[in-house]
């Protein structure tokens, strides 16, 4: 298809078609007119499947996502070293990196599509009850899906890592990891000891914004918060959104880290691979290698050195179960034979939940924030971005401002709420996305926004930080296709609702300062469902009841392998991110985090496959 007929289909598709229908010719118009996004010479490149079976490479990772990309990485740097990369998914799409098209990446072949059990105490208003729990299917991971934040978390969540005795975690000793991987462009953070210039991940601001943030900021300033570089010496206060963007496109970490290594003689890549167990020599204690489908074919490979699990806080536990690795009476009524029992093994699930459907409808929205500024999802925002580069394609509308406060129950210095604001709420666009990715029923959804769809509006959701609640993954099956068990076990421990509910309190707050009052807020008042009815309007009642309701993940699932010393029966891999009795095998990636960091976790991701990656060659004597 040619460009002329690719731009026709395309408005017809933004006029008539499905709302996910012009992404087929938006795709094809990337490759035809942003050949700086298509980048064929530096995509890494599939191993033909005939050159797979018994090979043996020096290091075998399962994983292409933020962990598993910078490992790949990191360790192909040394050229005597050969490293297979094994990733289930494919290659991103080209329409990817473009922010706006963030919605349109879950709930797709992009994603592994999981979803929770059934619960009675939350996700009540999504169909069957259950949480979607979106993961990346593809190369880069969840960073091809994710929302592109780029926040570390607080300085004291590394120390009280590094204080439940994992030496080498404190947050002076990981800040170095963090500014390794970095190359942030924001001017005024350049000169900071607290950034990095010269690594491969692209930091930086939305180029295109509705305007409406600045409001939110000076909100914050009117509420007696600084705006502040939340990843420098204090966390506390507001601030515009750092993201992993490079030249204002979203920066995956198969963009950042794999690309640049594609060409290096010593690493090779197999996607579409999907990774059934870890070979594991019962006599020895050694992982020897893996075994996955490639097509409709089994395959072998072994490793020299090492196995490394970067499959993330879901796969990573699943496989070492699959493998024999887990918790004894699990794994014999999955009729595994246990080859090492570790308690810990998918326990201790840790995720940042957050209200939904929560909207602030506006009576007088500013000129400069007209609605059809920030719709990304017409052919003309589409031609701005193909043949200017510029345009609201290169937004988040549902984030353009960010903020971490501390609530009654908590000290200054150790926030433990999250605003995420956004200049559009869910009563915009239709139910489609929200059905869609957020599993809302449709009576729910109508219940919550009738009459108020087309009225324009913001929102400020409260995330909290450090939930006490711990979850849990287990195997449905010995088979290894078949998804996992996933109970997020969201406000378990009461405190969690409680805080969520606070956290909203203070939300509403920023909403009734003379800054945001211009636009005349008001939230809707429509009850998400008759249950809730029967509570006062935003009455701690009601709102517990809400959250209850639209229970949303920030899909931040972690720590289902914790690390910790060898006296926590619970930690399944020491401080160098070694199995637990089993030789030459690690996990590296967010599974290992002893507790969830306060944000967002794809920067930390990234930052324990930089570490992770650093204690391999110095326990192969090849660090530099």
């Amino acid at each position: 298809m040619d460009v002329a007929n690719a731009y026709t289909a395309l408005d017809v598709a933004f006029k008539f078609g499905p709302p996910l229908s012009y992404l087929v010719f938006f795709n094809i118009l990337i490759y035809h007119l942003r050949p700086d996004i298509v980048d064929e010479k530096n995509r890494p490149k599939n191993v033909p499947a005939i050159n797979l079976d018994s090979r043996e490479y020096d290091f075998v990772v399962v994983g292409a996502g933020a962990a598993g990309c910078v490992i790949a990485n990191r360790l192909t740097e040394n050229a005597n070293w050969t490293v297979l990369l094994l990733e289930a998914g494919g290659e991103e799409p080209y329409y990817t990196d473009v922010p706006a098209t963030y919605l349109s990446q879950q709930r797709s072949d992009l994603d592994w599509n999981f979803e929770a059990e059934p619960s009675t105490t939350y996700c009540k208003g999504m169909t069957g009850n259950r949480c979607r729990v979106p993961r990346g299917k593809a190369l880069g991971g969840s960073s091809t899906i994710n929302s592109m934040l780029y926040v570390r978390g607080n300085r004291r969540d590394y120390d009280g890592w590094r204080d439940q005795g994992n030496p080498g975690w404190g947050y002076e000793d990981v800040l170095p990891y963090f500014t390794k991987s970095e190359n942030v462009t924001i001017g005024g953070l350049r000169g900071s000891r607290y950034h990095g210039t010269r690594g491969y991940l692209g930091v930086d601001y939305f180029r295109f914004t509705s305007g409406m943030a600045e409001y939110f900021l000076e909100a914050g300033r009117q509420l007696g918060f600084q705006v502040v570089d939340t990843n420098g010496e204090s966390q506390l206060g507001f601030t515009l959104p750092q993201l992993t963007l490079t030249n204002g496109l979203k920066a995956t970490a198969s963009k950042a880290f794999l690309r640049p290594a594609a060409r290096r003689k010593n690493f090779f890549l197999s996607a579409r691979s999907m990774v059934h167990k870890v070979i594991v020599d019962r006599k020895t204690g050694t992982a020897e290698g893996v075994r996955f489908r490639r097509g409709g074919k089994m395959y072998t490979v072994r490793a020299r050195k090492e196995v490394i699990l970067s499959a993330g806080a879901i796969q990573s536990p699943q496989l070492l179960m699959l493998s024999g690795i887990g918790p004894r009476k699990h794994l014999e009524e999955m009729g595994i034979p246990v080859v090492q029992e570790r308690c810990g093994v998918g326990r201790n699930f840790q995720d940042h939940a957050l209200i939904g459907g929560l909207v602030f409808l506006m009576d007088a929205p500013p000129p400069e924030s007209d609605p059809n500024i920030t719709d990304a999802e017409n052919s003309a925002a589409a031609r701005r971005f193909l043949e200017d580069n510029e345009g609201p394609m290169m937004d988040l509308p549902e984030i353009e401002g960010m903020a971490f406060v501390n609530s009654r129950f908590t000290t200054p210095d150790y926030p433990d709420i999250q605003f995420l604001f956004g200049p559009q709420g869910d009563n915009l666009g239709g139910d489609f996305y929200p059905r869609r990715n957020g599993g809302i029923r449709k009576e729910v959804y109508d219940s919550l926004f009738k009459g108020v769809e087309d009225i324009r509006s913001f929102r400020i959701p409260a995330t909290i930080l450090r939930p006490k609640s711990r979850g849990y993954v287990e195997l449905r099956s010995a088979d290894p296709e078949e998804h996992p068990v996933i109970v997020p076990k969201f406000f378990d421990d009461p405190m969690d609702l409680e805080l969520l509910v606070e956290g909203t309190y203070m939300a509403e707050k920023v909403s009734r300062t003379p800054s945001m009052r211009r636009f005349k807020p008001r939230l809707n008042s429509n009850p998400i469902s008759p249950e809730c009815a029967k509570f006062p309007f935003f009455s701690r009642d009601y709102l517990r009841c809400h959250a209850r309701y639209y229970t949303q993940t920030a899909e931040h699932p972690s720590c289902t392998c914790r690390m910790g010393p060898a006296d926590d029966p619970m930690a399944v891999v020491d401080p160098r991110l070694r199995v637990y009795g089993i030789k030459n095998l690690r996990v590296i990636d967010a599974s290992i985090m002893p507790n969830i960091t306060s944000g967002n976790t794809y920067a930390p991701a990234m930052m324990i496959g930089e570490k992770g990656a650093d204690l391999i060659k110095e326990d192969h004597g090849a660090r530099r």
